[in-house]
């Protein structure tokens, strides 16, 4: 390969000289020594017990690794003159490698090198069970299907995740150096890809004139990415090695400059960056090896990558290309946030706390994507989310495709289903994705579909599950449609930030005009550019009934108001008088369910739990905005126990009838007050996977049914 020290520039590091060479000043140390006590009560700095402890288990890994070598030499007769020499080293890169690792959580990413006797088939067979016998290790699994196949580990409370790669050598010997490309030859993409982990690690740390800067500042900038919510490679953001590449580059440029500048001269670079220009640390390398490399000369799907950061060790690739137009646009904002705020604490009119303030995601926007993901074991919902997650940025680049839509930001962080979709659909993870539309250049409404884009989405993650063989009855993935005021319906108590507690009666108020979209089919959904306060009532018929009831009527009659949208129940409205108001009714629930009927319903106030359908007929009617007022006109009359259970999914009428006589016996009978019931309802329909229309983009055909739904909505001008 051309020789390394031809591609290093004389007197400097990286492709050009420097921009200062300015040695730091007194200030500069006192702003940069207030940097390292702002970072440490976030976890960033591990103590000498942990580190030692890492140090031990690595070492008794490495020897784990070559007794594993040595033994399946001799199970494959090799001479013994080989087998007492084989070798096997563990290798590590990533965070641990870079030396910024934080307290207690970190994992470590590490690489077993093997000699060329050993095959991966036998990593992930006869390694595998030799980890599975062993004390110290548990919560062991292997992804060998994965881009780069891993197992993943504790050894001795430590998380590891161990790549393989065998070189087409003997014997791997205690002083192998992997940054020689001569190691590469004869081996497949998958060894290849497991040893550039290792490899890209090492000339990072060869590329940056001043280790100690370097590793501050990295773990300034990782700390600050995480609570910005713009750390994630899988999302569409950065992972480490990206934002370690980026802070190279900047010690490059500052090579004498302390920590405290090389933040604020990060921000400043990056926010004028003239993207899709790449980042480089180095001149690109060409081999004798012929192997692909990042160069949009030659490869025209290079110059789609938005955001290029190419790794300085051979083959060099882009480290970004997941990254998209939205999640660009949203970390250069972000950039342009960290510049202004580092100004402000360099001049002294702020603090390094500033620059760690967590975002207000749920704040930041008006309209939000909410994303489900469910199944009914815990095993299955494992699998599940994990390939879900990895396909949320194909989501984001469908939206941004949308000719409405300007930004779609995913939050990267998941949440867990509430108490009640635990119950209806087992194990659930949730992901937000926040949306700007475009401006309307007039005052003419605006339809807006985002059917096709989610569709697809949902397509390509159940087809990935079927090729996969991951795909179980019970796993589904759902989307809808939600503005910033309707969160709340779905976020755990405490995750809304700036959300003031509203009392019972405010409540019945700013939620009477609930436009929660679910993606069900045939909706729409009213929506406006302009997220007002004063919670305005859909146009529907059906919603503005509701607003024309008596209220009065709350004073003898327990009024519920439900909002039946894509198969979750929505209480909307509930006696709102105080006198009538009971502390468990002040603690009112809502119950969601991500699909179809049956739905339980938590009415507050008893513990009367009614499974109710989507669509229901009372008599002859379907009760699409009626009052029930008469338990008569419904079904027979039956006794129920608010304390019964119900056996099977009872009708309509036979829920509605033992909602209101629960309510009367406990209210002491029809002459002390009843109960009124408002449902508004739309129809969900329920496709079997054979019944598909989309013949484009087929889903796997087998017994497991898959919901088609649309998102469709209306922005005012």
């Amino acid at each position: 390969s051309t020789s390394r020290q031809q591609n290093q520039p004389q007197g400097h590091y990286g492709l050009t000289s420097p921009i200062s060479l300015a040695p730091p000043s007194d200030k500069d140390h006192i702003h940069t020594q207030k940097l390292i006590e702002a970072m440490k009560p976030f976890g960033v700095f591990e103590d000498q017990e942990e580190l030692y402890h890492r140090t031990t288990v690595l070492g008794k890994l490495n020897n784990f690794v070559r007794e594993w070598i040595s033994e399946l030499a001799e199970s494959k007769n090799l001479p013994p003159s080989i087998t007492e020499q084989v070798g096997g080293k563990i290798f590590t890169f990533g965070s641990y490698r870079l030396g910024v690792h934080t307290k207690g959580s970190s994992d470590i990413d590490a690489l077993c090198v093997a000699p060329s006797h050993v095959e991966r088939s036998d990593f992930f067979q006869s390694f595998f069970e030799k980890l599975k016998n062993q004390e110290e290790v548990k919560n062991l699994r292997a992804i060998e299907d994965a881009y780069v196949p891993v197992i993943k580990f504790e050894f001795d409370g430590i998380e590891i995740d161990l790549v393989f790669a065998k070189l087409s050598l003997p014997t791997v010997s205690d002083d192998l150096d992997l940054r020689d490309d001569s190691c590469l030859k004869s081996l497949d993409i998958r060894c290849i890809r497991s040893l550039n982990g290792s490899r890209v690690t090492d000339e990072i740390l060869r590329l940056v004139p001043n280790l100690e800067n370097f590793r501050l500042t990295l773990r300034a900038v990782k700390l600050w990415a995480k609570r910005r919510g713009v750390y994630s490679n899988i999302m569409g953001f950065l992972g480490g090695v990206s934002w370690a590449m980026l802070v190279a580059r900047i010690c490059q440029l500052y090579p004498n400059a302390l920590a405290s500048t090389l933040v604020n001269k990060f921000f400043l670079i990056f926010s004028k960056w003239d993207w899709p220009k790449p980042v480089l640390l180095k001149r690109l390398e060409e081999s004798f090896l012929n192997l692909p490399v990042w160069d949009p000369r030659v490869n025209p799907s290079d110059r789609y990558h938005v955001m290029p950061i190419i790794t300085p060790a051979y083959p060099q690739q882009n480290s970004t290309y997941n990254v998209s137009v939205s999640t660009r646009a949203v970390m250069v904002e972000e950039f342009q946030r960290g510049l202004e705020v580092t100004d402000e604490i360099l001049k002294g009119k702020s603090d390094w706390s500033k620059l760690f303030e967590p975002l207000n995601f749920f704040q930041k926007y008006k309209h939000y994507i909410v994303l489900t993901a469910s199944a009914f074991t815990e095993e299955h919902h494992l699998n599940w989310i994990g390939l879900v997650e990895s396909k949320i940025r194909v989501l984001v680049g469908n939206l941004e495709r949308n000719e409405f839509i300007t930004i779609a930001h995913v939050q990267p962080q998941s949440f867990p289903g509430n108490e009640v979709l635990y119950k209806q659909s087992g194990y659930v993870s949730m992901w937000f994705l926040g949306l700007v539309f475009k401006k309307a250049e007039s005052a003419v409404k605006t339809n807006v579909d985002l059917t096709h884009g989610i569709q697809s989405f949902t397509d390509t993650v159940y087809r990935q599950a079927s090729a996969l063989n991951i795909l179980k009855e019970g796993m589904k993935i759902e989307a809808t449609y939600v503005k910033r005021k309707q969160l709340h319906y779905f976020l755990p108590a405490g995750t809304l930030q700036k959300r003031k507690k509203q009392r019972v009666s405010d409540i019945s108020q700013n939620n009477s005009g609930l436009q929660c979209k679910r993606s069900s089919l045939g909706e729409s959904c009213s929506d406006g550019s302009k997220d007002r306060d004063s919670r305005t009532p859909s146009n529907s018929s059906s919603l503005n009934k509701i607003s024309k009831l008596d209220i009065s009527t709350a004073e003898t009659e327990r009024l519920y108001v439900f909002e039946v949208v894509g198969g979750m129940w929505f209480l909307i409205s509930w006696p709102n008088s105080k006198s009538q108001v009971s502390p468990t009714e002040m603690e009112a629930t809502v119950a969601l369910r991500t699909s179809g009927p049956p739905v339980g319903c938590t009415i507050p106030g008893y513990d009367t739990v009614c499974q109710l359908r989507t669509c229901f007929v009372q008599g002859q009617h379907k009760l699409s905005g009626t009052l029930i007022t008469d338990p008569k006109s419904a079904s027979p009359k039956q006794h129920f126990s608010p304390t019964s259970k119900v056996s099977r999914p009872p009708t309509s009428g036979e829920c509605s009838q033992k909602a209101i006589d629960g309510e009367k016996a406990r209210r002491g009978g029809p002459g002390q007050g009843g109960l009124k019931v408002v449902l508004i309802t739309d129809v969900e329909q329920r496709l079997s996977s054979k019944e598909l229309p989309d013949s484009s983009s087929p889903v796997p055909t087998n017994s497991i049914r898959i919901i088609k739904r649309s998102i469709k909505l209306t922005l005012n001008g």
